[in-house]
């Protein structure tokens, strides 16, 4: 159980709610949730006109709400903004949005009562996953949309899945032994407003790129191994010139996997190629700025996940209800971009390691890897997946937070499209899973092609690791089980474990 002290989680407790931890709010929080609620009565007792307290909403603001509907105020803008579409969001991505709302309304600027905190609470606790259509926020003005399928389900209205069945809202609710809330002045809109679903999914996208990062390190030593490279441009005085922190430590991280390898020290005196290529060669300079965009992504999205994102925002000692534009996801957009950027080029490097590999001018291996080429076309079309994969993501990672569209008639005429930004991540990682699932594949035939020689310890335990799922290719055979059972090992982080190295982490 993870217990979220708002304002101060750590990315790494983000990560254990994603992974399946559960979470509950520090009871130390409930003198704040209740006095800013005691706060928006107070400021509804002088019955001047307050944004989303008792006016309407968006290019509605003027209007003012009579005190007999401010209830109805409330539901309404949360049926009406529970407009997404698409398919559902992955109920990992979910659990982590509702633990983010949850920590920000907890921190007293939204004016939401204690039952209704304690209610999302109680739902996080108790596994009710709400259903929520991944398609239809564009970043600013909070994720609406998604936020109020959130919303919906705790008055009841919607879907809610629970034990991978889903159900109408309501009875899953009872069933759970929880009630529905009525919803109180300003709690729809504090529900609604935040950037929960956009960080929400970049994080998710941060700590898949993240284990798709280390496992990418483990598959470029055993690829250069395979291909009898050196290690010479992992010399940490190379590195140290640079001073770049993640090329130092990936640099590192690539020199102690191929520690001790005889493979290695069967060609340091005799080897007649005096550079290797890039896809060796300038793999810490690759993956150490892959790194280092990675680390700021994180830090940007730990402050957005720790922060309130609401508006407006109650102030309990002045008694003001503040309007600004928290709500805005610019920062969240530009961390989802830089991780586009990052998974990329992790991809981009590893497709062309296999094909290196695959090439015998190259790599001075048989033909693809096969040891009958033209009877066998071994890792031919592997390669030619692999290349689909990472044009794909090169396409993919065109920044959307250089988009904006008005909306709201052109209340809202900048808009971040982090939503955008954010749900391409796991796509993109899922797909530079594959291409560094393929390597790990070709690299473990490439070195045994050198046996008796191995390689390091580590790669070794690599090596047998793969070979533990998916035996060596002798002769063609239904390559898909073999992709697949390698892309789990790299999806699981069977990989990074069986090296057993420190490896650079994120955070």
């Amino acid at each position: 159980m993870i217990t979220l002290e708002p304002g101060t989680a750590t990315l790494t407790q983000w990560r254990a709610i994603y992974r399946g931890e559960t979470a509950r709010l520090d009871p130390a929080c409930a003198p704040r949730i209740a006095e800013s609620a005691a706060a928006v009565e107070r400021i509804l007792a002088r019955h001047e006109p307050v944004y989303g307290i008792n006016t309407g909403f968006g290019k509605l603001a003027n209007v003012k709400v009579g005190d007999d509907d401010l209830a109805t105020l409330q539901r309404n803008i949360v049926l009406s903004h529970a407009a997404g579409t698409g398919a559902p969001t992955p109920a990992p991505v979910v659990r982590l949005m509702m633990a983010l709302k949850l920590a920000s309304l907890a921190q007293g600027a939204s004016g939401v009562r204690q039952e209704t905190v304690a209610l999302l609470e109680a739902m996080l606790e108790r596994g009710l996953v709400p259903v929520i259509p991944a398609q239809g926020s564009v970043g600013a003005s909070g994720d609406l949309a998604p936020l109020a399928h959130l919303a919906a389900t705790m008055i009841g209205v919607g879907e809610i899945v629970i034990d991978g069945t889903t159900r109408p809202a309501a009875s899953a609710l009872a069933d759970a032994d929880l009630a529905p809330v009525e919803l109180g002045p300003k709690e729809g809109l504090a529900l609604l407003n935040g950037t929960q679903f956009s960080t929400a999914y970049a994080l998710a996208g941060l700590f898949d790129t993240e284990r798709l990062f280390r496992s990418a390190l483990v598959t470029g030593a055993l690829s250069t191994e395979a291909a009898r490279g050196s290690d010479t441009p992992f010399d940490p005085r190379i590195h140290e010139l640079r001073r770049h922190r993640g090329q130092i430590e990936s640099a590192d991280a690539l020199r102690r996997l191929m520690a001790g390898s005889a493979i290695r020290a069967s060609h340091l005196e005799n080897d007649e190629r005096v550079q290797d290529p890039y896809c060796l060669r300038c793999q810490p300079q690759v993956m150490g700025a892959a790194l280092d965009l990675l680390r700021q992504a994180g830090h940007t999205l730990g402050v957005e996940a720790n922060g309130v994102s609401d508006n407006p925002l109650i102030f309990p000692d002045t008694d003001e209800a503040l309007s600004g534009g928290n709500f805005h996801a610019q920062a969240t957009a530009f961390a989802a971009d830089t991780i586009a950027l990052a998974i990329c080029e992790i991809g981009s490097i590893a497709e062309r390691r296999i094909a290196m590999l695959i090439d015998p001018a190259l790599s001075n291996l048989p033909a693809f890897l096969t040891p009958d080429p033209g009877l066998n076309s071994g890792f031919m079309i592997p390669q030619v997946t692999a290349a689909a994969l990472v044009s794909e993501n090169k396409q993919r990672a065109y920044p959307a937070s250089v988009d904006s569209i008005p909306t709201s008639a052109n209340q809202e005429d900048h808009v971040s499209m982090a939503a955008h930004g954010s749900r391409r991540l796991l796509d993109m990682a899922h797909n530079a899973t594959a291409v560094i699932g393929i390597e790990a594949l070709a690299a473990a035939q490439g070195v045994e092609f050198h046996a008796p020689l191995r390689s390091s310890d580590a790669l070794e335990a690599v090596r047998a690791c793969i070979r533990d799922v998916v035996p060596a290719l002798e002769n063609d055979r239904h390559f898909h089980p073999d992709m697949e059972a390698a892309n789990q090992l790299v999806r699981g982080g069977a990989l990074i474990a069986a090296c057993d190295l420190a490896l650079p982490e994120v955070a």
